[in-house]
């Protein structure tokens, strides 16, 4: 039996996948097709409470202070009845969920997020669940948040049985690992919000798009090429393949039908500067990589980043540039008794 419900915060940062995962097998489970890599990056975080309230009629849900209705709504609540039923209580619950950066933009705010309500809502429900099990927990809410309640550098293994039992993220190396690594994210201004979700998105991929199967078949050589690239922190390697699963990606978006587009011109503009910098370098000593958004992570060594900064910033339509390292994985903030 679960302890008496507490209040709860937790804490967890957007992670950036260097092997993504496009597509499920199965949708109620949040099962993908391939295991998928990533870099949990620093300073970007979502901060979460969760409070069961008994004098509450149903769940409330605040992001960034405003009072949330229609989709995010229930997505939260639908969470949080998983994690009800797990710790044998009714009750409802007031969420609280600020980002320090922009939400529904290609910088993984669901994957920071749910992870960070996998942690607190557990927490305030009084559970104890191992590393593995809160993995599995944050994926039914979003796959990706799997991987954000580990620091570093992170494989989600897709797992083969239907139940999900052997579906959940492993940190494989601590930031530590390679401090010299920098991802500058080129922030696009006023970059849209995704019209359809990812969740969605994927699937209308996997149903249409005829080069999602080749795709598929890449990938375990592609994942084992790099998991090496990382052990021993070769980096050209690294950036190679990174832009190479990163056209992967792109490609089976854009022939989805109806085609899935996130980039805008700025957007191709750092992909083609990345490009065009390695090629008068005569090395790679860069790599591009963008998920279902606008913005773009481009990974480098620390002894280029401030050069690499300042030319992704003279590009029209990025209104900044970030330098980010691999960070660490979600933690509690603080717990107490209701």
């Amino acid at each position: 039996m679960a302890r008496r419900p507490v209040e709860a915060s937790f804490e967890a940062a957007p992670n950036i996948a260097l092997v993504k995962y496009w597509g499920v097998r199965d949708e109620a489970l949040g099962l993908p097709y391939n295991s998928s890599l990533s870099v949990t990056l620093n300073r970007l975080r979502t901060r979460t409470t969760v409070r069961f309230d008994p004098k509450l009629s149903s769940d409330r849900f605040l992001l960034d202070g405003e009072a949330q209705s229609g989709g995010p709504l229930t997505s939260v609540s639908g969470f949080l009845d998983t994690v009800r039923a797990i710790a044998r209580f009714e009750t409802h619950a007031l969420v609280r969920s600020t980002n320090n950066f922009q939400t529904a933009s290609g910088l993984a705010s669901s994957a920071s997020g749910f992870a960070a309500l996998a942690g607190a809502a557990s927490l305030a429900a009084g559970l104890h669940l191992s590393p593995a099990d809160l993995s599995r927990l944050a994926r039914l809410g979003s796959g990706s948040a799997s991987r954000s309640l580990f620091g570093g550098f992170v494989e989600w293994r897709a797992g083969t049985r239907s139940d999900g039992r052997d579906c959940f993220a492993r940190p494989l190396h601590p930031p530590s690992h390679w401090p010299s690594l920098v991802d500058l994210v080129a922030i696009i201004a006023d970059a849209p919000t995704k019209p359809v979700r990812s969740s969605v998105a994927m699937q209308r991929t996997v149903a249409t798009s005829p080069t999602y199967a080749q795709r598929q078949r890449e990938l375990p050589r592609r994942l084992r090429a790099m998991k090496r690239a990382i052990a021993v922190r070769d980096a050209p390697t690294l950036f190679d393949l990174t832009m190479e699963e990163c056209d992967s990606f792109r490609n089976v978006c854009e022939t989805t039908v109806p085609t899935l587009d996130y980039l805008v011109p700025a957007s191709r503009a750092v992909l083609a500067d990345v490009r065009a910098a390695n090629e008068e370098n005569g090395t790679t000593l860069a790599g591009y990589t963008h998920d279902a958004g606008a913005h773009v992570h481009v990974f480098t060594l620390q002894r280029h980043a401030g050069t690499l900064r300042r030319r992704l910033a003279r590009i029209h339509g990025v209104a900044k540039v970030l330098a980010l390292s691999p960070g660490r994985g979600a933690r509690p903030i603080r717990r107490w008794r209701a």
